[in-house]
């Protein structure tokens, strides 16, 4: 058993971390952190966790756990641990983009890995800090992730990706609440989201120089999930395509290439990745569904976890998704 402490859990992805590591046969939680719900049963943020556990919010931190997992906003946990020294023997595990790219990825002179295990699995497993990669990064670099090491990304890449309202994160805003996400549909921050220079970099291990990648966000009118569609011109042979795709994750337990055409539904409430392959002419159109808050956050976090101690990459994750 390890002991693991989780920061920022009153949050979606901290009630998804507690809600996979109470059932977690090798993991014991020993304290959860939270300034605005210190000494409030974890179940008042968390009632879906009613007879699971009685634990507490708490302001203080046991710096000598064996894995501190931070699930705080972006720009906080670099904040966070310059305030808080762990033990030389705590690992953690970064839930915000702080960490994820390489030109800030140290702390005390030690790297944080990228933790997407169909690229990194060796390095992870070797690792004493992990930067969790962000959900939309996830789904498109999975989809995209064959072609580029098979230098099949040499012209522009279209990605539409639609994700739900949980994406936005626990505190309220004006597109987020029921009334104007309920029924709707928007686009943000066309060709500028933030998770493009994460997805870019891990491109370019692949591929020298893809091609340019036009990414917009849309804002579905439902809780959980993305569903990426990403789209380019292929000039190789399609009769092997979906082979290609198939050796590629051949190691990969929760990435799986699915011959029919996908619905959101089918991995919502899973850490899987499923992914489709189509083609239209001379162009290729791969399909990528997760769920956000799981294999885009939570879910990935606990499968890093799981390598980085040597325990069975799927411990905690056999989920199986509500289709009905």
């Amino acid at each position: 058993m390890i002991k693991v402490g989780i920061v920022g859990g009153s949050g979606y992805t901290g009630g998804e971390l507690i809600r996979l590591l109470v059932h977690h046969k090798e993991v014991e939680i020993n304290f959860i952190f939270s300034r605005t719900r210190a000494g409030k049963p974890v179940t008042t943020a968390h009632p879906d966790l009613e007879g699971l556990t009685d634990l507490s919010f708490g302001n203080k931190v046991n710096t000598d756990v064996d894995l501190v997992f931070l699930c705080l906003g972006h720009g906080y946990s670099r904040k966070f641990l310059s305030e808080h020294t762990f033990g030389g023997m705590t690992k953690i595990i970064d839930l915000s983009q702080d960490f994820r790219l390489q030109e800030n990825n140290t702390l005390n002179g030690k790297q944080f890995v990228y933790g997407l295990p169909e690229l990194n699995k060796k390095e992870i497993k070797e690792a004493d800090y992990i930067a969790n990669p962000g959900c939309f990064a996830t789904a498109i670099q999975l989809a995209l992730l064959p072609l580029a090491f098979s230098g099949h990304l040499g012209d522009d890449i279209h990605v539409n990706a639609t994700t739900g309202s949980t994406g936005a994160g626990v505190s309220p805003s004006a597109t987020t609440h029921f009334s104007w996400r309920n029924n709707n549909q928007s686009w943000y921050k066309p060709f500028t989201h933030q998770h493009l220079s994460e997805i870019e970099q891990s491109l370019e291990r692949g591929q020298k120089e893809p091609g340019k990648l036009l990414f917009l966000p849309v804002r579905g009118n439902y809780t959980r999930g993305i569903f990426a569609t990403a789209y380019t011109r292929f000039t190789g042979q399609k009769t092997t395509i979906h082979d290609l795709f198939k050796a590629f994750y051949k190691e990969a337990p929760f990435t799986q290439v699915c011959r029919e055409p996908l619905q959101l539904k089918q991995v919502v409430n899973t850490n899987q990745c499923h992914l489709h392959i189509h083609h239209h002419d001379d162009i290729l159109l791969v399909t990528s569904a997760i769920d956000n808050l799981l294999k885009g956050a939570s879910g990935q976090a606990v499968q890093n976890m799981n390598l980085m101690f040597g325990f069975p990459e799927n411990e905690g994750l056999q989920l199986k998704a509500s289709i009905f």
